[in-house]
């Protein structure tokens, strides 16, 4: 799994990396079924993150969140990430 981190208009600091990185390991279950994970952080009057997920099969799912901090952000980014994956999950299981 390639995981590419982009902060716009704001330096990411360690710690926020280390929380970023800390999420990102809830889903190491579903490693081997993703090729691509990009983060998209920005900061214009809040904070938006976005997640690009590339799948094996092909198929790539888009999520974004915003809110005025970053942390609270990039958990609602993560939440929704970690359900579209497993829901993504079961429908690969349903076609077997």
């Amino acid at each position: 799994m390639n995981i590419d981190i982009k902060a716009v208009h704001f330096t990411l600091r360690d710690d926020s990396k280390d929380y970023l990185d800390k999420k990102i390991a809830r889903i190491h279950n579903a490693e081997n079924m993703i090729v691509d994970l990009l983060i998209t952080l920005t900061k214009d009057k809040d904070f938006s993150a976005e997640a690009t997920v590339n799948f094996r099969w092909g198929v790539s799912i888009h999520i974004k969140e915003h809110d005025f901090d970053l942390n609270p952000a990039v958990d609602k980014l993560m939440d929704k990430l970690e359900q579209k994956i497993t829901k993504e999950k079961e429908k690969v299981k349903e076609k077997r």
